[in-house]
């Protein structure tokens, strides 16, 4: 589980202390409806767009559906890929269709943490 440094600046996320589960994220872009956890229901998705679909690792049956989640970029193929410093905070909407992945975020999330030309990257994500 991460811990967190208290931050008073309400718009930065805090840095975490120690490390969160690891794995590798996607990203898909729309159309996002249907989802698994929601069906047609656009107003279960977060008006910052940054939103996610979860892999098997934390799918659990579908109880991850509204869970949230801190996610930051660790690396990628191609060096460079990641966003230093940049923690974002996603929504679980849907069930993620890709093996292998724990996360499959928007198109938006993606790229506020990584360079978008990238399929994937290895991220650091804790439960919010």
């Amino acid at each position: 589980m991460l811990a967190w440094q208290p931050n008073t600046d309400p718009h930065i996320y805090p840095q975490p202390v120690c490390s969160g589960d690891t794995g590798t994220a996607g990203q898909y872009a729309p159309p996002y409806l249907p989802t698994a956890c929601y069906g047609n229901d656009v107003s279960k998705f977060p008006s910052s767009n940054l939103f996610a679909s979860a892999g098997d690792g934390i799918w659990d049956n579908g109880a991850a559906c509204g869970r949230q989640y801190f996610v930051r970029c660790l690396s990628a193929q191609t060096p460079g890929i990641c966003k230093a410093g940049q923690i974002i905070k996603v929504n679980i909407v849907d069930r993620a269709s890709r093996n292998g992945v724990i996360l499959v975020l928007s198109t938006i999330a993606f790229g506020a943490i990584a360079n978008p030309s990238a399929s994937f990257v290895n991220i650091e994500f804790a439960e919010a």
